[in-house]
């Protein structure tokens, strides 16, 4: 029985002809409930012994108080999502559906939401909600909130064609971007901004290192690029499309994440999760420089010499986001004009965009096109 729809889900292939129909609605006193009939929603999600994703009929999400309903258009493909796929992250909810750099349009609303409207896009993160009364809440820092919830993870995502949310924790979206250009922006974008914020707390920085150029990379070189900064790609040993691209987006110097930089760095930022990257990554800043680690989930960190980390050097990690990250980065990033290099795969082919994410088939980000996106 799926605790949150109260019915098993039904799996199906993916060929099959037409579903049967459902009404869309929710219960209690702050029911609404749509007067259209729709197709019980199709989704991805995870298999009962994991690695792979099971394209699943489900009902459509009943929605609780302070919550709408997205009828999902577009949502990338993270790779925490490759995390929660492979093990790695070990998913709370059985059978959860992942998925959390979602674009939609809202089609229904609570009754007690009242700061969006039926038909208004807006985006989903990996936050999904908080608790507000823990200490880390009090002090303005709810991405480390004890009682927090995860999009794609604690509750379901965005590789469906309906996704309910808390209306709380969803965003407008500039009307420059497409779907499926806005949803990398969700979490590579909302990543690596925070980690270029922490790069950049100490000392000014002039040369940053980003080691890993993947979607979150790709994106934040962009936005630093265009703050004055001199950008150093470091992807994986051989990558040329990926350096070409690094090239093509305005970065300085492109080389193997081995290869040190021509000239010592300010800062650098790790995106790719291995922690093997880690001393190379302190070797190359300065004195006083800072190293940033973006992932949720990174390989062990190998010993390295304390000189590396001596002379004032730091190492800090970033976890999750905040909803003031979202604003923050949004609106400087249409400024910037930072725009996603986008693959793009069908709802029912998520498991090849996982594998070609994972093997490194293509450069810049994957996301899949559910709707209209």
């Amino acid at each position: 029985m799926n605790p949150r729809y109260g019915a098993k889900e039904a799996l199906i292939d993916v060929d099959q002809g037409p579903r049967r129909r459902a009404i869309i609605g929710c219960h209690g006193p702050w029911a609404w409930t749509s007067s259209a009939e729709e197709i019980d929603m199709l989704a991805m999600a995870l298999a009962p012994e994991g690695g792979r994703l099971l394209c699943s009929e489900r009902p459509n999400p009943q929605l609780g108080p302070g919550e709408l309903l997205l009828r999902v258009r577009a949502c990338g493909v993270c790779r925490t999502d490759l995390h929660v796929v492979d093990g790695e992250l070990a998913p709370v909810k059985a059978s959860i559906i992942p998925g959390h750099e979602v674009v939609g349009v809202v089609e229904a609303l609570a009754a007690d939401v009242t700061d969006f409207s039926i038909g208004e896009r807006l985006g989903a993160a990996w936050l999904a909600s908080t608790c507000g009364r823990c200490r880390y809440c009090l002090e303005d820092t709810e991405n480390l909130c004890d009682r927090a919830e995860f999009n794609g993870w604690t509750r379901d995502g965005g590789y469906a064609e309906l996704m309910a949310v808390d209306a709380r924790f969803c965003f407008r979206l500039a009307p420059a971007w497409t779907d499926v250009e806005a949803a990398p922006l969700l979490c590579a974008g909302l990543i690596g901004y925070r980690a270029w914020r922490k790069a950049c707390e100490p000392r000014p920085v002039r040369r940053l290192g980003l080691y890993g150029f993947g979607a979150a990379a790709h994106l934040l070189a962009q936005l630093a690029i265009a703050e004055g900064q001199e950008v150093f790609a470091f992807t994986r040993p051989g990558d040329r499309p990926a350096q070409d691209l690094a090239l093509g987006l305005g970065c300085v110097w492109a080389g193997g994440s081995s290869q040190a930089p021509p000239v010592p760095l300010d800062a650098a930022i790790l995106f790719a999760a291995a922690g093997e990257l880690v001393p190379l990554a302190l070797q190359a800043v300065r004195k006083g420089g800072t190293v940033v680690c973006g992932g949720i989930h990174m390989s062990d960190i190998p010993s390295f010499p304390y000189h590396l980390l001596w002379e004032e050097r730091r190492l800090v990690t970033v976890a999750n986001l905040t909803r003031a990250d979202a604003v923050d980065y949004l609106a400087r990033a249409a400024r910037a004009g930072v725009r996603a290099h986008v693959t793009t795969y069908a709802l029912r082919d998520a498991n090849r965009a996982l594998s070609d994410l994972r093997s490194g088939a293509f450069s810049g980000a994957a996301v899949l096109r559910v709707g209209e996106g």
